[in-house]
């Protein structure tokens, strides 16, 4: 009887809690006996070592990579009649918290290598009405944060790091999340630093930034729970945090086997008619995905899946042909010809750090053989 060749799935969060299942059950138990289940200690001590992670002076948890966007936002005053420049070749969260301010989310293109927020396209689409600059550090791939902020400081605009799935990367010396005025991180289960749910956290080094989320995540109250402004109900859950809190000391290791793989693909690849993930020159890649491009898409999928491989694909579609999206956002008049050309040929291979070395090897085999039958 011939042996059943185990799938491989394209994230498996599952493997990420098995990997630290000891030091995760005990959070867990810790947090239930403790008998405190909003806020308190465990998010505490959290924000603080995920802020002193990042290189930053506060950290806020809230309960989603989403509702940190929204939440950083507002804490730099954004709301009706503003503009927000970013990127529509991004998850449907980045717009969907400039529209949860009631402001305007201004799309521009990506750089064809990295694929992420262009700088040569923000000057065009200022505005009197722009507000701020949203750069999306893509697939674990850092934004070109220098010409960013260099324009940013220029007009005077702030800047809002969507760092959702860059936790750990690095540009220059510095961590990912401390370059800007404000950063935001999602721990959505299949992000590189997850949870087992939902949530998120804002990252400042800006004392009354921080104090604003703060008071935003909860009613608008301050610690006497007074309000002093409409707020609304994001916490990020102690359950999480104390999981999140077991996991952070594993996240470099994590990041670090992730660009092995990351390198395994790229040496057994080389040759093919793929084109592989670029990797920014004066960046750190933690590869959240491993991202390539190729042709009949849905035909190399079926291949892969006939071979027990998953893929996936970030994202089918941009946010501006999206409904509810498409109408209310504002796009450049010649188009993001960028963003259009590689939307139907992006597609992400498995990456997670317990991606096995001979699991890698049949991804690859399997994508050579397509390659070659082509």
């Amino acid at each position: 009887m011939t042996a059943q060749i185990a799938s491989i799935p394209w994230a498996s969060p599952a493997a990420q809690y098995q990997a630290h299942q000891a030091e995760i059950k005990a959070a867990i138990a810790r947090v239930l006996d403790s008998g405190f289940f909003v806020l308190g200690e465990e998010v505490e001590k959290f924000e603080r070592a995920f802020a002193q992670y990042c290189g930053v002076a506060y950290g806020v948890g809230v309960a989603s990579g989403t509702d940190a966007l929204e939440l950083a936002m507002r804490a730099l005053g954004i709301g009706p009649g503003d503009e927000v420049i970013t990127v529509s070749h991004t998850a449907v969260a980045t717009a969907a918290a400039v529209l949860a301010c009631g402001a305007t989310p201004v799309l521009v293109d990506v750089e064809d290598a990295c694929y992420t927020l262009d700088p040569a396209k923000i000057e065009a689409a200022i505005t009197p009405r722009t507000k701020a600059l949203v750069p999306v550090h893509l697939y674990g791939q850092a934004a070109d944060m220098d010409a960013i902020l260099a324009l940013a400081r220029a007009r005077g605009l702030r800047v809002i790091e969507d760092c959702a799935q860059c936790t750990g990367g690095r540009y220059g010396a510095r961590r990912l999340g401390s370059l800007a005025d404000i950063a935001c991180f999602s721990f959505y289960p299949t992000k590189n630093l997850g949870a087992i749910g939902d949530g998120g956290i804002v990252v400042t080094s800006d004392a009354d930034l921080a104090a604003r989320v703060r008071r935003l995540r909860q009613y608008g109250w301050d610690e006497a729970r007074k309000t002093h402004e409409v707020g609304r109900n994001s916490r990020l859950d102690p359950m999480q945090a104390a999981i999140l809190s077991a996991k952070l000391p594993h996240l470099d290791a994590d990041n670090a086997r992730r660009a092995a793989i990351a390198a395994r693909y790229d040496r057994g690849l080389a040759g093919t008619s793929f084109v592989l993930p670029a990797a920014r020159a004066n960046a750190t890649h933690v590869y959240h995905l491993y991202v390539l491009r190729c042709d009949a898409r849905s035909r190399l999928m079926a291949h892969l899946r006939a071979d027990q491989i998953g893929s996936a694909v970030h994202y089918a579609e941009p946010v501006h042909v999206q409904k509810g999206y498409a109408e209310k956002s504002v796009l450049p008049k010649d188009g993001l010809p960028v963003t259009s050309a590689i939307v139907d040929k992006i597609l992400s291979l498995p990456m997670y750090p317990e991606l096995t070395d001979d699991q890698a090897d049949r991804v690859i085999a399997s994508l050579r053989r397509y390659d070659g039958s082509r």
